[in-house]
């Protein structure tokens, strides 16, 4: 596998056949256009198209709420993990019921503004109610403003005020007041008052010693039992409003599947708008430039020879591969790494595609994680349900191929540790006949408990492996780019430091030595090369630090593979020695699927990001360059169906 092939691609068609060009670029799905950054002085004659994008982007906006609105009026029960709905591109395209759709999408946001409207509305008159429920048994209406010489208060005061020394100070320092208490709740007591208007600033005076506040009802009209009854009127008519509102919101959810389908189109006459933005034109032409997929050449060229195009391709310098755009081509074995790529970063144009290079190792070291014949068979079958039932696309699909590989992986060691959710096998065979002796047909070619050291030395030889597989794929790089010694003062160095290590680690004496001192000595020279004066020894103290520490601190990492599966193996079995203590089936059972529920489900997260580490710091650092800028074509593009091609 690699990084596809790209060119760039330069087309001039004429303005009147630019929007059909660009549809059927768009079902092809395989060229990415690009702004154009032509000044006047070049082409005084070009200027940026605009396209219809706001207008597209109102018609996607209109489906989009309506499908909106169905959904949260009108919700549709779906099955469990069930798929999109499969349509041709032909359905998809059809505009031929796109008025009446129009309409209805129009009706239906309507309806749901108006509701939006009714519940603000209906918010306000309980908020209302609440307000003049205090006053309800007040004699006279809220908006009295009492005479000329005589004025009416209305407010509260605290619960703990002293209503009877209020009363008496307001007749000591007022010549004439009545208070009056309409009600009290927890919160405060409800009062009115009449006093005379000549008095009014020692009547307030003593109201605020006492904490006199204002009514909380705002402006009121009449008393306020008319009022509630009013803003209960009013409710009564929001909801018998809302009751039609919804009827016809309902009326029109047959229309469900189809303003999806609108929606879904609208999404790629947006998607026209915005590369249409991309284009230069004069008064009768347009230019296009952006990349095509190189192996899709000849298509490409049919259809603009059938718009009486004048195009070129061009092959990327190595200058512009920065800017080119990545698409990876991979199979049903390294699909499910795009979704460790894309989470990392792409790679960049010109340089290896990680996946076919990392897959090996990633579903290795899971299953070897993991290793357990029931998590294996539970991920493998989970797999199979997600494709079958949701026909997942993107990166849902990636996570379902990773899922079903690593299971494989997982089932594989499962068998060579014999282990079947831990040891539940040989604990239940106990608990129906405590003499038993359980064992599988065929004899574990390792444990984790009893071959713990095995398994260390394994997880580090595999890193060993890992690594200087990543150096072998970075000298191959450095050989087709020229860089010839330079691999050979690195990634050779350290393979001939290696041979002379296990040679002197073997016994082999003199030429073990003689092996080791040629790389080492490779090595420091190649890491003072362009150095001068005091960076020549410098240099040396780096490459005598970083390599040892960094090679050292790489392979112990890979001590985690053989933590992790002890881990998870420890767990199982000490979940299942509980759940036999009681000698029961049943309690067995129950503290099983609870038990390794748990296990499972850390060992899945736990591998996954663990094994994600080893790929992007231990192995990516050996020879990956990242930065790459994923290809994003002009091509069918949906949210609510998958189309059938």
């Amino acid at each position: 596998m690699a990084i596809v092939q790209m060119k760039r691609l330069r087309a001039i068609a004429l303005s009147s056949r630019r929007d059909a060009l660009l549809k059927e670029l768009q079902l092809l799905g395989c060229v990415e256009l690009t702004t154009q950054d032509w000044t006047q002085e070049a082409a005084p004659q070009l200027t940026p198209d605009h396209g219809d994008l706001v207008e597209t982007q109102a018609a996607r906006q209109l489906f989009s709420e309506a499908v909106e609105a169905l959904e949260r009026h009108v919700p549709q029960k779906k099955p469990m993990l069930s798929a999109k709905p499969e349509i041709s591109t032909a359905e998809l395209l059809d505009e031929s019921d796109a008025a009446e759709l129009t309409a209805a999408a129009k009706e239906l946001t309507a309806c749901s503004e108006q509701l939006k409207s009714l519940a603000s509305e209906q918010t306000r008159e309980k908020l209302r109610i609440e307000t003049l429920l205090p006053w309800k048994t007040c004699p006279i209406p809220l908006d009295c403003a009492g005479t000329k010489h005589v004025a009416v208060l209305f407010g509260s005061l605290p619960v703990t005020a002293d209503m009877d020394a209020l009363s008496a100070a307001l007749t000591e320092q007022a010549e004439a007041t009545a208070l009056f208490e309409v009600s009290a709740d927890p919160a405060a007591r409800y009062i009115y008052l009449f006093y005379l208007r000549a008095e009014e600033e020692r009547v307030f005076k003593l109201l605020r010693e006492h904490g006199f506040a204002s009514p909380g009802y705002g402006e009121a009209v009449g008393s306020a039992a008319a009022g509630i009854e009013r803003a209960e009127a009013r409710l009564a008519a929001i909801a018998s409003e809302e009751k039609k509102l919804q009827e016809r919101i309902a009326a029109l959810a047959g229309y469900r599947e189809r303003l999806q389908i609108c929606c879904d189109r609208a999404g790629l006459d947006v998607d026209r708008a915005e590369a249409a933005g991309r284009l230069l034109r004069s008064e009768r032409t347009v230019l296009l430039e952006g990349w095509a997929v190189a192996d899709r050449e000849a298509e490409i060229s049919a259809l603009l020879d059938r718009f009486d195009c004048a195009y070129e391709y061009e092959a990327p310098t190595e200058e512009e591969y920065p800017d080119v755009p990545v698409k990876l081509r991979n199979n049903i074995f390294t699909n499910g790494l795009n979704m460790i790529t894309n989470m990392y970063s792409l790679p960049q144009y010109g340089t290896v595609d990680p996946n076919p290079l990392m897959a090996p190792f990633y579903i290795l070291f899971f299953g070897i994680m993991m290793a357990d014949m029931g998590y294996g068979i539970l991920m493998i079958l989970a797999s199979i349900v997600v494709c079958k039932k949701m026909k997942p696309r993107g990166g849902m699909s990636y996570f379902d191929n990773l899922l079903f590989w690593c299971g494989v992986s997982t089932l594989v060691f499962g068998a060579l540790t014999a282990s079947f959710f831990s040891d539940a096998a040989a604990q239940i065979a106990q608990i129906f006949n405590p003499e038993s002796t359980f064992e599988w047909f065929w004899p574990a070619l390792f444990t984790p408990l009893n071959d713990s050291i095995f398994v260390l030395v394994l997880a580090l030889a595999l890193g060993v492996l890992q690594l200087n597989a990543g150096l072998v794929v970075s000298f191959v790089q450095k050989l087709k780019h020229g860089d010839t010694l330079d691999g050979l003062l690195y990634e050779a160095a350290l393979w001939v430091i290696e041979i002379g290590a296990v040679l002197l680690v073997l016994g082999g004496g003199m030429p073990g030595k003689i092996i080791l001192i040629i790389g080492v000595v490779a090595l420091f020279g190649g890491s003072m090369r362009g150095k001068k004066g005091l960076g020549k020894f410098t240099a040396i103290f780096g490459t005598l630090y970083n390599e040892l520490t960094g090679w050292f601190g790489d392979i112990l990492s890979y001590s985690r593979i053989m933590a992790l599966m002890l881990a998870g193996s420890v767990i199982g079995q000490v979940f299942n020695t509980i759940g036999a203590m009681f000698g029961n089936i049943v309690i067995f059972a129950l503290i099983f699927i609870v038990g390794h529920a748990l296990n499972f489900g850390l060992n899945l997260l736990s591998c996954y990001v663990h094994d994600l580490r080893l790929q992007c710091l231990e192995y990516f650092g050996k020879f990956y360059v990242d930065g790459g800028k994923a290809f994003a074509p002009l091509e069918i593009r949906t949210n609510y169906v998958n189309v059938n091609k």
